[in-house]
């Protein structure tokens, strides 16, 4: 007889991260490294000795919860991006956020860990995580068993959006990305220049030039557009 077990699990943290919103964030982690996040632990979990000896490894693996898509509900069968958002494949054979169980599960590079009064913070790099994803578990990476050299896979990007187009800055655009890296102390240009050499547009609109998109980072509003062979950064706005 089938099992109808349900299980009730409780977040052991919560992520900090520069991404505001879904669109913009990159498809899988580790592909924009400039980009930043702190994983809070949360009580009782939010003490040291939980983390003693993780500092041997350089990546952990993360699991959490699709948050921003539980309204959504589960889908059967899902459209993945790559595929040109017309195939359709069964959702255990994606990494779709559409779940019967809304989890995902990430592999990032972590940096200092350290302490602001009782908040135990670790730094994230190259994660690919909303602000404000809760946090279910973190296990340290072994890369002599969970690197596979030798693994396969037929759903591999074989089209032209697998070859990032360059960057540019419009002069207002760079003026204002000079501006906001100083008040946030990061490299800002990177960051940006990072993210949309990924093309984060839906693959129908792969070949659509000279529509304007805006993507969320912090507090800013990022305007951009495709051109014919490159992307181009219109405008850097601060949202109030």
């Amino acid at each position: 007889m089938p099992s109808t077990d349900a299980f009730q699990f409780t977040s052991i943290g919560i992520v900090h991260s520069c991404y505001q919103e879904k669109f913009g964030i990159p498809r899988q982690p580790g592909l924009v490294t400039m980009a930043t996040a702190h994983l809070e632990l949360l009580p009782p979990y939010n003490r040291l000795d939980t983390l003693d000896g993780i500092e041997a490894y350089s990546h952990i693996w993360v699991q959490f919860v699709f948050h921003a898509c539980i309204s959504e509900g589960w889908k059967a069968k899902v459209r993945p991006p790559r595929l040109g958002g017309k195939s359709k494949m069964g959702v255990f054979a994606t990494r779709s956020t559409h779940r019967p169980n809304p989890i995902g599960l990430s592999v990032v590079k972590i940096g200092k860990i350290h302490q602001q009064d009782k908040r135990i913070l670790i730094d994230l790099h190259g994660a690919d995580l909303l602000d404000g994803t809760p946090i279910l578990d973190i296990k340290p990476y072994l890369p002599y068993s969970d690197c596979l050299p030798q693994a396969t896979s037929s759903f591999t990007p074989t089209t032209e959006r697998s070859q990032p187009k360059p960057v540019v800055f419009t002069a207002k655009a760079q003026q204002q990305c000079d501006a906001f890296s100083a008040n946030l102390e990061k490299d800002l240009y990177t960051l940006i220049t990072q993210i949309i050499e990924q093309d984060p547009r839906p693959s129908y609109l792969a070949n659509q030039i000279d529509r304007e998109h805006g993507i969320s980072l912090w507090d800013l509003n990022i305007r951009w557009q495709a051109k014919d062979q490159y992307f181009e950064i219109i405008e850097i706005e601060q949202v109030k």
